[in-house]
């Protein structure tokens, strides 16, 4: 007949059990020990953030405008995923890329602004060592608003429902939906794109909800796939 006694030794309970055939101690965190190994480490992040600076500057970049910014967003994203906050591995690149975004919130604040902004030539300089295909691309979205920049990159890229734009940019859902609608005519205008004759207008558009924008633009298939950063050359 087996039995068990649980003690503590110092700070930490310890199981111990025993039978006839001897006695065995087994600490009771053993599974959270063995578990930890499921937890991203700093030195996880910091393979993503070099495997992956490509792609995350260029986030940074799209969604601060500003080289300066989307430079000091990219260390603040690397400082805030290496501060050892219990994320899955699986995780990791996912939350790798939600610390840009809320380092990008922070520094340029788009909830609390409205309007256009003037161009920034030191954008138009940044987009030549892009590949051809995303230079205009990347120009018109520089050239929207501040929140509709935020929405569409989060929203068309990143994918983020309305209900998450909303609280990470707080405003409520309906501004998201206006803000997104805005940047879709623009860039619509701007790159010539024609809307399929069997889609709904603007206003009705599923992206509009939550879905990605129905729009032909190069960069969404390389937000889209796993290893389009690997060609680009920030």
């Amino acid at each position: 007949m087996a039995h068990r006694i649980q003690l503590i030794r110092g700070r930490r309970p310890v199981l111990v059990s025993w039978s006839g055939s001897g006695v065995s101690m087994v600490r009771a965190n053993s599974r959270e020990i063995a578990s930890s190994d499921a937890y991203a480490t700093a030195a996880d992040f910091e393979q993503i953030f070099t495997e992956d600076m490509s792609g995350l500057y260029l986030l940074s970049f799209l969604l601060t405008g500003d080289r300066d910014k989307a430079e000091e967003c990219f260390i603040a994203g690397i400082r805030e995923s290496t501060k050892g906050n219990k994320v899955f591995k699986e995780w990791a690149r996912s939350w790798a890329r939600r610390t840009i975004i809320q380092s990008a919130i922070r520094l340029v604040a788009p909830g609390q602004r409205s309007g256009s902004v003037p161009r920034n030539p030191d954008g138009a300089r940044a987009t030549d060592s892009l590949p051809l295909a995303l230079q205009a691309e990347v120009c018109a979205i520089l050239e929207l608003a501040p929140l509709e920049r935020f929405v569409f990159v989060m929203s068309a890229l990143e994918r983020y429902s309305d209900h998450d734009c909303s609280i990470l940019l707080g405003r409520v859902q309906r501004d998201i939906t206006a803000a997104r609608a805005r940047a879709l005519q623009h860039l619509r205008r701007l790159l010539n794109f024609e809307q399929n004759k069997t889609d709904p207008g603007l206003e009705d558009l599923p992206v509009c909800k939550n879905a990605r924008p129905v729009i032909e633009m190069t960069i969404v298939r390389y937000f889209a796939t796993t290893d389009w950063n690997r060609s680009l050359s920030l």
